[in-house]
């Protein structure tokens, strides 16, 4: 999932855990299981589900859960240091340590399986997380599903063991970019034609989830049958970013908003708080209503339809085409 920085939870909103155990899973990948510091069950959660992680330097980070979701006395993380990152990924790899303490938010999801005759997952690099939880979960239910994972090399796939140990492991594919031949991952050649009980799950780097995106597009596949995650927004060109105001109500204060604040950075200043967590337009935790006005949307989090409908936006990142726009704090 994403990983971003948030306002921190209320205590009454989060759980305390302990790091249980920690493994190197491949290269720049290290494997976190949390557990309840006082013992009890954690909340349940379903396929495709993420937690926010409350790290030791301030920072909140998304991280999908990757065990079975029929798991109750621990959630699994498998997570990628991104040597390029905003500096989540390294405190995990730096602090959490077994014996560790922190926070939890309780699991949300934005990526859940819906019933289908046959589902696709297709997992590019750390994108296998959730698709672990998910290729559980089917194979509980005797669902018919199949899993194509991709790395760039063999040292670099996480989980390799674990699927070829699994109960699915014949139904699981796995390729390498540094491979010859079918070793290597060509959409055209594993993507079946469209059909309404077909339903296909993406996740992985933005590369990745275009390519292979824009393959079930070409290939006819229907938008409500393609289901994916990302891992960060694509980069905004702040050359397009203008000034405007927002009005909080009718009748309420007005804040302009400079083109170097995002709507939400721009009503904290003014106290006005929000709840943030992707602070990305991933997550969907900050959306407002609008009242009045033209959004800008520039998330990943609201469907077509519902942008076209102007009814919500996402003041981390999206912006305004009118002069004003007056939102509710009520989603």
């Amino acid at each position: 999932m994403t990983q971003t920085t948030a306002t921190p939870a209320r205590a009454g909103d989060t759980i305390e855990v302990i790091v249980h155990r920690r493994q190197t899973l491949a290269d720049g990948i290290a494997g976190i299981e949390l557990r309840a510091l006082d013992g009890a069950p954690l909340p349940a959660f379903t396929a495709g589900a993420h937690i926010d992680v409350h790290l030791p330097n301030g920072l909140v980070r998304q991280y999908s859960l990757c065990n079975d979701p029929g798991e109750s006395d621990h959630y699994a993380l498998g997570i990628l240091l991104d040597p390029d990152g905003r500096g989540g990924s390294r405190c995990v790899h730096e602090s959490l340590l077994e014996g560790s303490t922190l926070r939890i938010g309780p699991p949300r999801n934005l990526f859940a399986l819906v019933p289908a005759r046959h589902s696709i997952l297709l997992a590019g690099g750390i994108g296998i997380t959730p698709m672990l939880a998910m290729a559980a979960q089917l194979t509980r239910d005797d669902r018919s599903f199949e899993l194509h994972y991709c790395a760039r090399t063999p040292a670099r796939m996480a989980f390799r063991d674990r699927l070829e140990a699994a109960a699915y492991a014949s139904r699981v594919r796995c390729y390498f970019d540094d491979a010859p031949g079918p070793e290597r991952f060509a959409a055209a050649a594993v993507l079946s034609d469209p059909d309404p009980e077909l339903h296909a799950y993406v996740c992985g780097p933005q590369g990745f989830m275009d390519y292979v995106i824009g393959a079930l597009r070409a290939r006819g596949w229907r938008e409500e049958c393609i289901h994916f995650e990302s891992f960060s927004a694509p980069a905004l060109d702040a050359a397009s970013a203008g000034e405007f105001e927002v009005q909080i109500g009718h009748g309420g204060p007005v804040i302009p908003i400079p083109a170097d604040r995002s709507v939400a950075q721009a009503l904290a200043e003014a106290g006005v708080e929000i709840p943030l967590s992707c602070e990305q337009g991933i997550c969907g935790t900050c959306a407002l209503r609008v009242l009045e006005g033209t959004p800008d949307h520039r998330d990943m989090y609201f469907t077509d339809a519902e942008k076209a409908a102007n009814e919500r936006f996402t003041p981390c990142c999206s912006r305004s085409l009118s002069p004003r726009l007056v939102v509710a704090l009520d989603s």
